[in-house]
């Protein structure tokens, strides 16, 4: 059966032919759309987030015990001390190895800021800041905010521990789909951040 008419007459005949089935089915369709799309995006999106967080834990722990293996006699010279490079590229070539951007970390000079007991590299080749801080002499129990308290310790025990930390500029693309949902909102999805201690040996 044709369709003859008007423009008007045209589309009473389509939805007729479509069917009161069909027609709601693709009504369903497109309100489910954007609700599919942002649980998609966030399966993806989240899962490579979960991946990415093993992946740097792993990275972090490997550094911290490495470093805490290194010699200490270094750690007052002028500059950068090759026993920090030489955590810098443990945890650079773990990155590497697991295929995750290193965004130049390897291939830079010394560490951008920082001495006794804290270094801090600020590589910036993947879209964003990424930051690694090797500290080298913290107490633990802390005599600062910004050392660790190892687990293993009591109170009344001292001892120094090695730490690094890694912030990773993931690039979440959840917020960009969840606009499809609900225009207006905005979720603060920020870097990815770990750390790792381990008592030194020197």
């Amino acid at each position: 059966m044709g369709c003859a008419g008007g423009q008007g007459d045209h589309d009473d005949c389509r939805w007729r032919l479509l069917g009161g089935t069909e027609a709601s089915s693709l009504v369903e369709f497109a309100v489910c759309l954007p609700l599919l799309v942002v649980l998609v995006v966030g399966i993806f999106d989240f899962g490579g987030a979960f991946n990415l967080k093993q992946e740097l834990n792993n990275a972090t722990r490997e550094g911290a015990r490495f470093g805490a293996a290194q010699p200490t006699n270094d750690l007052l010279n002028a500059g950068t001390p090759p026993s920090v490079d030489a955590i810098r590229y443990l945890v650079d070539s773990y990155l590497l190895a697991a295929q995750i951007n290193d965004c130049g970390l390897g291939s830079m000079a010394g560490a951008s800021s920082g001495s006794y007991p804290t270094w801090t590299y600020t590589p910036a080749g993947c879209g964003g800041n990424m930051t690694l801080t090797i500290q080298r002499g913290c107490l633990a129990p802390p005599s600062s905010p910004s050392c660790p308290q190892d687990p293993l310790t009591t109170p009344a025990t001292n001892i120094l521990v090695s730490k690094v930390a890694i912030q990773y500029p993931y690039q979440w693309h959840f917020n960009n789909v969840i606009q499809l949902v609900s225009p207006g909102a905005s979720y603060a999805l920020s870097n990815i951040s770990t750390n790792a201690t381990a008592v030194n040996m020197d």
